[in-house]
C-alpha cells in the first residue's frame, strides 16, 4: 500500500470513528430525552408532553407542554426550572429560550395552509409576509387593518388568522366564522371591520375555533398579534411605517 492509499485509509477509519461517536451519542440523547418523557410526572399525573429539547447546559433539557407552556428539568424529572434560559455570549445577553420559542412559532404558522388564512396582497411584488392573529370586535385591529392597503404597496402581506379574544362563544367568533365562510373573505373582513352591514353564514367547515387554539399555543395573549417571519410576535398595533422598518425594509 502506496502512502495516498495509506492516507485515505486512514481518513476513512477516522471518519468511520466520528460517525460511529455521533450515531452513539444521537442515540444516547434519544434514550434520555425518551427517559425523561416517561418521568414527567406531578403528582402521580403524567404531564402534557409536546417536545423535549437538548440544552447548551448538560443534563438539563428544555420541556414544552401541549398547552404551551415551557420550562426546564433535569433528567430524572425531578427538578424544574420555570424561566427563560440566557447565554453570555460576546456579543452580549442572548435569550435562547425565546429564540427556540420563535422558531417554534414561525414553524407552527407554516403548517397553516393558505386556504385556512384570509391573504391581502396586491400587485407589488411580495417583499415579506407577516401573520397577523385578528378578532373582528377589536378596536386596534380595525385601526390596523386601515393600514394594509400601506402595508401591501411597500411589499409586505398580511395573512390574517382568526383570534376571538373573547372565547368561541362570543360575537367576534361568530363573525370571523362568518368571515371564514365568506366566499370572498377578503372582502368580508374589511365589510366587518368597518362595520358595515354584513349578514353571513356559520354553517361551514371553517378553521376558526383551530386557530384560536393555536394562537394559545403560540403565546397570543390579545389582538392584533403580528408574527414576523422569523417568528417574533410583536404584541398589539403598530403603525405600517414602523412595521415596515421592523422588517428590515425601507418603505
Amino acid at each position: 500500500m502506496n502512502a495516498l492509499s495509506r492516507r485515505i485509509a486512514s481518513n476513512f477509519f477516522a471518519l468511520t470513528l466520528t460517525l460511529t461517536a455521533l450515531t452513539l451519542s444521537t442515540s444516547a440523547l434519544a434514550s434520555e430525552v425518551d427517559r425523561l418523557a416517561e418521568r414527567l410526572q406531578v403528582g402521580g399525573q403524567p404531564m402534557p408532553v409536546a417536545s423535549i429539547r437538548d440544552t447548551p447546559i448538560d443534563g438539563i433539557y428544555q420541556v414544552r407542554l401541549e398547552t404551551g407552556e415551557a420550562f426546564y428539568s433535569d433528567v430524572e424529572g425531578q427538578y424544574f426550572l420555570v424561566g427563560d434560559l440566557y447565554e453570555n455570549s460576546g456579543q452580549g445577553l442572548v435569550n435562547l429560550t425565546e429564540q427556540s420559542r420563535n422558531d417554534e412559532r414561525a414553524a407552527r404558522l407554516a403548517g397553516v395552509a393558505d386556504a385556512d388564512r384570509v391573504i391581502f396582497r396586491d400587485t407589488t411584488e411580495s417583499r415579506v409576509e407577516i401573520v397577523v392573529f385578528t378578532d373582528t370586535t377589536c378596536p386596534y385591529c380595525r385601526q390596523f387593518h386601515d393600514e394594509v392597503p400601506d402595508l401591501n404597496a411597500m411589499g409586505i402581506e398580511v395573512h390574517y388568522l382568526a383570534f376571538p379574544r373573547t372565547g368561541m362563544n362570543g360575537e367576534g367568533a361568530r363573525q370571523l366564522q362568518q368571515i371564514w365562510c365568506a366566499d370572498n373573505r377578503s372582502e368580508a373582513m374589511t365589510s366587518v371591520k368597518r362595520e358595515e352591514a354584513f349578514s353571513g353564514t356559520v354553517d361551514c367547515d371553517n378553521p376558526v375555533e383551530a386557530q384560536y387554539h393555536l394562537g394559545m399555543e403560540v403565546g397570543v395573549k390579545g389582538t392584533p398579534a403580528i408574527v414576523l417571519p422569523d417568528g417574533r410576535m410583536v404584541p398589539g398595533y403598530v403603525p405600517a411605517e414602523r412595521l415596515a422598518a421592523m422588517l428590515g425594509l425601507d418603505g
